[in-house]
């Protein structure tokens, strides 16, 4: 009997042993895996310069997207000066402008949604997005002043406030992904932008400093994008919402052929309160109110036909802000040089040429060798600006201890 009772005792023991063990070891396993790096999949590309990325492979669905906003863009540029002579061209420029900034800004929304302040963040968003601002902001009045009459003394004053052309769009998104994360703690974010937006269009006491009525009035889309996700993206692409996008396309663009007559093509660029427009201020929240939707509308529909497999495209896609700034030297001086004065250009042939010229200039300036040349001032590397992260050591330093965890 007591050898019996001690038999117990020792297999009890062993038991309460194992019981206490295996939680202690779960415990120690779970902080071993939480302790281990982790890659931010949702960090979002070097500033608008879109670098390669860090952690996974680049999505082809958003460098695709890129790419084809950006070739909008560009067409938009190139039809400005026909739309006199062409209501057709007149109608497209309408057409495109309703959505192509939007679905560029909500793109860069969502690449912004894990911006946090942090300094790596913030050395990216200087050397991305300032830096280049201030370069092309001189860069294109220097332009101005040596390619237009030299009858016409320089009235374009250099002005760091006053962004010049394209250029808006970097002073725009400093000033929004700064303000991102406030986006974040907001509880009705999307509303709340609608609302500043609407009051920016009738406030035109705002005036031009960085072009703050576009930041406003554009802001909603970045707000938009800080908040999706890539399900959504997906969701879009269902060929439910491509049927449907079919018939809104071709409404919009017989809304934007009636309307080329009869409506201020001003109220497409977001820069001007509706006093500035010659319209009472209650049509600027209306205005507010029916372009952003019509905008987001037409960006759902744009980005329902994007390809989501890896195209001929897919590489153009990371160098779209090389295209974007560097076209508009191409788009000023086309204007100023009077390339479309000769006749064969406003014949319906010609505006074919032209558009497809635009397209494949665009291309052209989205490839690599291009993104190599001007890389030193699009994407430089600043790295001897800034002072050194100590919370990032150099990966030619020595691994530091780990601490181990204590329990309390």
């Amino acid at each position: 009997m007591k050898s019996g009772r001690g038999y117990r005792r020792v297999i009890s023991a062993r038991a309460t042993t194992r019981t206490i063990v295996r939680p202690m070891l779960h415990v120690r396993n779970q902080r071993a895996q939480s302790s281990a790096p982790r890659g931010n999949a949702a960090d979002p590309p070097l500033a608008v310069t879109d670098g390669p990325a860090r952690v996974k492979p680049r999505d082809p669905y958003f460098d695709n997207a890129k790419y084809l906003a950006i070739v909008l863009v560009a067409l938009g540029h190139c039809w400005t000066p026909l739309r006199d002579d062409s209501r057709t061209a007149a109608a497209l420029y309408l057409f495109v402008y309703a959505f192509h900034m939007p679905a560029f800004i909500l793109i860069a929304g969502y690449f912004s949604r894990t911006f946090t302040a942090r300094p790596d963040q913030l050395k990216r968003l200087v050397s991305g997005v300032a830096v280049p601002y201030l370069i092309f902001e001189v860069a294109y009045v220097l332009f101005m002043r040596w390619a237009s009459d030299s009858e016409t003394p320089p009235l374009e004053p250099f002005s760091l406030l006053d962004p010049y052309y394209v250029t808006w769009f970097l002073a725009a998104l400093f000033v929004w992904r700064l303000t991102s994360p406030l986006w974040r703690i907001v509880r009705w974010p999307v509303p709340v932008s609608l609302a500043i937006a609407a009051v920016g269009a009738v406030s035109p006491q705002i005036g031009a400093d960085l072009n703050l009525q576009r930041v406003l009035q554009f802001l909603p889309f970045f707000v938009i994008g800080l908040h999706l996700r890539r399900e959504h993206f997906t969701w879009l692409c269902r060929p439910v919402v491509r049927a449907v996008s079919v018939p809104v396309f071709l409404a919009a663009l017989a809304c934007a052929y009636w309307a080329v007559p009869r409506m201020n093509h001003a109220w497409f660029y977001r820069s001007d309160a509706a006093q500035e427009l010659a319209a009472p201020w209650w049509t600027g929240i209306l205005m507010s109110l029916a372009l952003f939707g019509c905008g987001l509308l037409l960006t759902a529909c744009f980005l329902a036909w994007v390809p989501r497999r890896q195209l001929w495209m897919t590489a153009l896609g990371a160098g779209t802000i090389y295209g974007y700034l560097l076209h508009g030297f191409i788009a000023k001086a086309s204007r100023w040089w009077g390339w479309y004065d000769a006749e064969w250009v406003t014949t319906p042939a010609g505006e074919v040429a032209v558009t497809l010229m635009a397209a494949v200039l665009i291309t052209a300036l989205c490839t690599a060798p291009v993104r190599k040349v001007f890389r030193i001032v699009i994407e430089p590397t600043m790295d001897w600006a800034f002072k050194p992260d100590p919370a990032r050591p150099s990966p030619s330093a020595p691994p530091r201890p780990r601490a181990e965890a204590h329990a309390g």
